[in-house]
């Protein structure tokens, strides 16, 4: 990192952009985009690349992979990785009933905190950098569904980065210096069927088998130093008439880890089930999604944060540890730098009511234009 020259006319420059900051905002929230829409994200990403061309003066590329299109803008070579995505949670039809709106300085509407805003910041951030100064932003379409067709491409960039900027939201401001890892699992539980009045005894049952593995799965949690690791039994079903012994059951199971050591841990456990009911059968999919980003791989970006913050004549930035995931993830488990939550400042992400605080606007975009500098 060199010592930061951000200019000291930097926010006010960002200030006068907060009008035609929201105009965009609203442009991007009325445009649907549901992660499983093709049809609707091939029609945000025009809309991004449209305000992107405009603000930076070049079009992005269109990277498609695997029928979807991410967008990229790349100046220089060796500056850092901008890291966001433009699909959401919420399916089309949703802005009908929720439109976009401004009140008491808050807008609203559907995916405006998670992440539109931050893509809006991010665009007018760097349209305030000269032309020269190196950085590449990637944003993507698949992120809310864990990133299948923007993995490779976010880890190609990334490794070339000399650290990653997050544009997820915040709540209250706070930057995401810790992410716990993701792991995800399917247990399929194969019995026998029966029928349940005239020879229950012939089945094996699966729904049964179900309710051991619930309970060994929820036993896998963590205790002592390894408390904040949660091992989450969530969909589970069984069964196909209310008089057959149940032949077949399934079982979702979430979990989420600070540390690499720990996921681990619970990976090898899950995979060391073992059947409860003699004859029944067990078969595991899913695995580790997403590594941690622990602190070690943020501290330096943090520092340099508050740094910038107190340049330009902000509160210096809280940090939060938090147990969901991201595509920062990804990037530092690669070990590239990555500081997240660079996004709006907000509250109610993936809720209905998700909101944006407006004035915080102008005032990331400066954070950000300022640590791209820094760097």
């Amino acid at each position: 990192m060199t010592t930061v020259d951000i200019g000291p006319d930097l926010l006010t420059r960002l200030e006068r952009r907060r009008a035609a900051m929201v105009e965009d905002l609203a442009a991007l929230v009325a445009t649907e985009s549901p992660s499983a829409d093709r049809q609707a994200l091939a029609g945000c990403a025009a809309l991004v690349g449209e305000i992107g061309a405009r603000l930076l003066g070049a079009p992005a590329e269109v990277l498609a992979v695997d029928g979807r299109s991410h967008l990229r803008w790349r100046r220089g070579s060796d500056g850092p990785l901008v890291l966001g995505h433009f699909d959401t949670v919420w399916p089309r039809g949703t802005i009908d009933r929720w439109p976009f709106a401004v009140r008491d300085g808050q807008a609203s509407g559907p995916g405006a905190f998670d992440m539109k805003a931050g893509i809006v910041q991010g665009l007018h951030a760097l349209a305030e950098l000269p032309a020269d100064r190196p950085v590449t932003l990637l944003l993507t379409s698949d992120e809310e569904i864990g990133s299948p067709s923007s993995r490779d491409l976010i880890a190609e960039e990334a490794a070339r980065a000399p650290a990653v900027l997050v544009l997820e939201p915040s709540e209250r401001g706070a930057l995401k210096t810790a992410r716990k890892g993701f792991s995800t699992y399917e247990l399929r539980i194969t019995g026998r069927a029966a029928h349940a009045g005239l020879d229950p005894g012939h089945g094996i049952n699966a729904g049964i088998e179900l309710a051991h593995q619930v309970l060994a799965v929820a036993r896998l949690a963590g205790t002592g130093p390894s408390a904040a690791t949660t091992v989450t039994p969530t969909v589970a079903s069984a069964g196909t008439t209310s008089n057959t012994v149940p032949a077949a059951a399934r079982l979702a199971v979430d979990v989420r880890a600070e540390t690499a050591a720990e996921q681990e841990r619970i990976d090898a456990a899950v995979r060391a089930l073992r059947p409860a009911l003699p004859g029944a059968r067990l078969e595991l999919a899913g695995g580790i999604d997403r590594p941690p980003l622990e602190p070690a791989l943020s501290a330096a970006l943090f520092a340099l944060a508050g740094y910038v913050a107190a340049a330009l004549g902000l509160d210096p930035p809280g940090s939060a540890h938090v147990g969901g995931a991201s595509d920062g993830n990804i990037t530092a488990a690669l070990g590239v730098p990555t500081l997240d939550g660079l996004g709006a400042v907000g509250a109610n992400a993936h809720a209905e009511g998700e909101f944006v605080v407006l004035d915080e606007l102008p005032r990331r975009a400066a954070l950000l234009a300022g640590l791209i500098t820094g760097l």
